[in-house]
């Protein structure tokens, strides 16, 4: 449609020099982008209050009064006398407007715009002044707000009383493009738009759904009649983007579980049977139905893209190493890549011990390994010698080459790029491996259907058997000397602790005890040779990371200050104590991960959240819950509740096929689930979208938009 692909400058009201403010401050050149551009909240201009009645605390108030005088101040806020010839604004720094209505004086504050306002602001013309209200030097006083004529002509668009609230720059603020020019510009590209709209849903779905036109949508998102009409918008709005989110998202699956051929696996093995009846101790009845959900993916003969979910502790590492045994009974090698040297050197000794006793021949590949063992390993992949190979990124360099791959497990999978993986895929035979993705983080089913909605997923929802609860305490700054006594209490009984800070070097903007400053305390608190005290963080290279680690994982080091690059990748079941300072700095699916690095062996664990002095209500309360539950999926629901899903999975909703103008995975998890049954009854229904009705469709999904690159292998 012409007018969509319009460049902005031509609307009325806009210009080449507005235009591209608008695209660099917010990427905004053509008419759809703008239109798609919503408010994020509204403001009430329905009720006019008296000044009187007006106070600092209120969010935005609307007065109608009469300019009673004006006054202009110099540099040196010296008042300048405008009644000697013309006035010189470029010497005026600030203008102050006294206005009144019956019930009092309050002043008008302007410090840009100053020759405009001046020129219209005469003494006894009456006006609206809609802004902030706020108090200096006792009186109260709006800063730059908006001025109307009392019988302004309104916009072409019919507008209700509340006004939409668009988010700006201070570059923006600058260059006069105010929130009320924000509006004008809206209503500019909806008049020249609305008449000649076209419907992006089918009939049927609007009729189905019971929304209203994609015309009334758009005007009542950005102009809202009331609130009920912009309800309707919103959810329309809202609907439309998480279905043809979803609706992308489960054509590439369907199309992927028809067309794309995976590796006939109709064997067990005796290698499998031997693990299992060796293993010291029983599956979970979790482990046991995941298995199953992935020797029935695996005798399929379509690819395996698997998300497997579980808990830190759960026993996830133990359901991969089954499913590269049924790999190694049908004659296929197994690769398991993890995103740290310290979590593939973890991975390999777990694994390396519960294949004793099987036959099966593994080996680790990193980047620090030797060129002698490189050689070795590089010849036991290429003859078939090894049937599992752990290993970083140096799993997929060119001189890697496998025999016959058929299972690659990702271990963290956020960490590898979309190239990376590519690059594994092309190791394999002519038919694409089977995939297994692991993640210690728990997402919310709503964001999990989003993020892998092309993904089977798995949960281990249940923990071993005989694992003990990790007890978790928050105390304040004034309970450290109560603290470093405890520490010092399990460290004499042979156990080891964490120490984690939320920053590397001191920030002004933080008031944050940081890692360097904690590291000398520590250090000072616990002083050689009695105690040896490691430090690990992100400034450090490789070996030195490494070699810290080692020193604590190894029992040389008493304690580990670190960042939270010991979130992922430490197994120390020696280590019984986490004690995370200015706890409130970390959102609740890391302080999880972070506690899950502790109660990994037989003793009573502990994790010890210290807060600062100064906490918010919504901190306090993400710290209540830490204390309260250990259950992984129940704290990332409520994180995600709290924070948006940005942080957790490590990506951002940029990360997702198209971009959310509108729809929020962490609020709007009823309407996503009911945009994701919809679009499943579609494609249930006409699986390629060919049949006339879905001609909508079919074009929407045709846009660059949802074309992301590979993202049918997101595992």
């Amino acid at each position: 449609m012409t007018q969509l692909k319009m460049d902005i400058q031509y609307l009325p009201g806009v210009g080449p020099r507005r235009a591209m403010m608008l695209k660099n401050e917010l990427e905004i050149s053509t008419v759809d982008e703008l239109i798609h551009f919503y408010p994020f909240r509204y403001v009430d201009r329905s009720t006019v209050q008296r000044i009187a009645e007006v106070s600092p605390d209120l969010a935005f108030v609307q007065i109608m009064a009469e300019v009673k005088r004006v006054t202009l101040y110099g540099p040196d806020s010296n008042v300048l006398n405008t009644l000697q010839g013309p006035v010189r604004f470029n010497t005026v720094k600030r203008m102050s407007v006294i206005v009144s209505d019956e019930s009092g004086e309050m002043e008008m504050v302007f410090f840009k715009g100053i020759k405009w306002n001046y020129e219209k602001l005469k003494p006894g013309s009456i006006f609206i002044f809609f802004g902030k209200p706020q108090s200096f030097n006792g009186r109260i006083n709006i800063v730059h707000p908006e001025v109307d004529a009392v019988s302004g002509q309104g916009s072409q668009i019919p507008g209700g009383t509340l006004t939409g609230v668009y988010s700006s720059t201070e570059k923006m603020k600058n260059a006069g493009i105010s929130g009320k020019v924000m509006n004008k510009i809206q209503a500019s590209a909806l008049n020249a738009l609305l008449p000649n709209l076209e419907e992006s849903l089918p009939d049927y779905v609007i009729r189905d759904k019971g929304l209203p036109s994609l015309n009334f949508a758009l005007k009542n998102i950005h102009f809202p009649q009331d609130t009920a009409a912009l309800a309707r918008a919103t959810y329309r709005l809202k609907f439309e983007e998480l279905f043809f989110l979803q609706l992308s998202l489960l054509k590439q699956k369907y199309i992927r579980s028809r067309e794309e051929r995976g590796i006939p696996m109709n064997k067990v093995g005796e290698a499998f049977n031997n693990c299992y009846k060796s293993l010291p101790f029983s599956l979970t009845d979790a482990q046991k139905r995941v298995i199953k959900e992935i020797r029935s993916d695996l005798m399929s003969g379509h690819q395996m893209n698997r998300l497997l979910q579980g808990d830190v502790g759960s026993g996830k590492t133990m359901v991969a190493v089954l499913t590269c045994l049924i790999a190694y009974g049908n004659g296929y090698q197994s690769c398991i890549m993890a995103p740290t040297e310290v979590l593939a050197q973890q991975h390999f000794a777990n694994v390396r011990k519960y294949l004793e006793g099987t036959g099966v021949e593994c080996a680790l590949l990193t980047g620090s390994s030797g060129a002698k063992d490189r050689r070795n390993i590089h010849e036991g992949l290429e003859s078939g010698r090894i049937g599992i190979i752990v290993g970083t990124h140096a799993l997929i360099e060119d001189n890697v080459v496998f025999h016959k791959l058929g299972l690659a497990v990702i271990d963290e999978q956020h960490r590898f790029g979309v190239d990376q993986r590519a690059k594994l895929w092309a190791k394999g035979p002519s038919i694409a491996p089977h995939v297994l993705v692991m993640t210690a983080t728990p997402i919310p089913r709503t964001l999990a259907m989003t993020l892998y909605g092309d993904l089977d997923v798995s949960v281990i929802d249940e923990l071993p058997p005989g694992r003990k609860p990790v007890q978790t305490m928050l105390i304040g700054q004034n309970r450290r000397h109560a603290l470093h006594k405890f520490m010092k209490d399990e460290i004499a009984k042979g156990r080891q602790v964490f120490v984690v800070y939320p920053l590397i070097f001191e920030s002004e903007k933080l008031d944050l005890k940081n890692l360097e400053q904690g590291y000398e305390d520590i250090v000072a608190a616990f002083p050689f040779p009695e105690y040896k005290v490691a430090i690990v963080h992100g400034q450090q290279s490789n070996e030195e990371k490494n070699f810290n680690m080692k020193a604590f994982a190894a029992g040389r080091a008493n304690i580990l200050v670190s960042t939270t690059v010991i979130e992922v990748g430490v197994d120390v079941p020696n280590a019984s104590v986490m004690v995370i300072e200015s706890a409130q700095r970390f959102g609740l699916s890391q302080l999880h991960q972070l506690r899950g690095r502790v109660g990994r062996g037989s003793e009573k664990s502990y994790c010890i959240l210290v807060k600062d002095e100064k906490v918010s209500k919504e901190s306090q309360k993400r710290l209540d819950l830490m204390c309260r539950t250990e259950n992984g999926f129940e704290l990332a629901e409520e994180d995600m509740k709290m924070r948006g899903p940005g942080d957790l999975e490590g990506t951002q909703q940029s990360g997702l096929p198209i971009a959310l103008n509108i729809a929020s995975l962490a609020k709007d998890g009823r309407i996503l689930a009911e945009a994701r049954d919809y679009a499943q009854y579609v494609l249930d229904n006409d699986p390629a979208l060919s049949l006339p009705q879905n001609a909508r469709l079919k074009d929407e999904l045709r846009k660059d938009k949802y074309k992301v690159k590979d993202y049918s292998k997101i595992s």
